[in-house]
């Protein structure tokens, strides 16, 4: 065997190698990382069917009001326009309530974009659950399109009584991939018969 080929062996093994150990690490070392993530900065990764029950436990405490304000922004290198159509709203906790936001592409061109959530003051991101939210899940807007994007939300009862003002705030980031997906989507579709 020469000594070049041995060399290409070589190479090829290393890179089979460092292939699996990419594999390994993406596949179980990064969700326990991303969860351990999500809880520094107060993301709940809850049960659906859980976070449901929780939900249906909770009285409505009449009582008491906290008020709700929203907020929306875009990353700069996503070409779009988004705002809340509702900027305050003062709610009682244990009862479902829903808000919009409106988003609209501004280029000639479908963006998909992802909105990351936060909640503020961060302590109270636990008490506050979404029951249904345009957040983490793609979003493709088409030239020039306006959609409304809602979210449905309670505020769990047991916030602690001196936290009285929550605040909403979603920042859209554009997605590279999942826009040049699209893009070759829409090429292809443009080509077949």
């Amino acid at each position: 065997m020469s000594a070049s080929v041995r060399t290409h062996r070589g190479v090829v093994k290393a890179l089979l190698i460092a292939c699996a150990l990419s594999f390994a690490v993406g596949f179980f070392a990064l969700p326990p990382l991303y969860r351990i993530a999500c809880e520094l900065l107060g993301i709940r990764l809850g049960n659906a069917a859980t976070e449901a029950e929780r939900i249906a436990s909770f009285e409505v405490d009449e009582s008491r009001t906290v008020v709700v304000e929203f907020d929306g922004t875009v990353n700069s290198k996503l070409p779009w326009r988004f705002r809340p159509l509702t900027t305050r709203m003062e709610v009682h906790p244990g009862k479902l309530y829903e808000a919009l936001y409106e988003a609209t592409n501004v280029s000639g061109e479908s963006v998909v974009g992802n909105a990351v959530p936060s909640v503020a003051p961060n302590a109270a991101n636990l008490y506050f659950l979404k029951t249904e939210c345009f957040c983490f899940t793609e979003q493709l807007l088409a030239p020039g399109e306006t959609r409304e994007m809602p979210v449905r939300f309670v505020i769990d009862p047991a916030l602690p009584r001196e936290v009285r003002t929550l605040t909403l705030s979603y920042v859209f980031f554009r997605n590279d991939i999942a826009t040049e997906r699209e893009r070759s989507k829409q090429a292809l579709a443009a080509v077949s018969p």
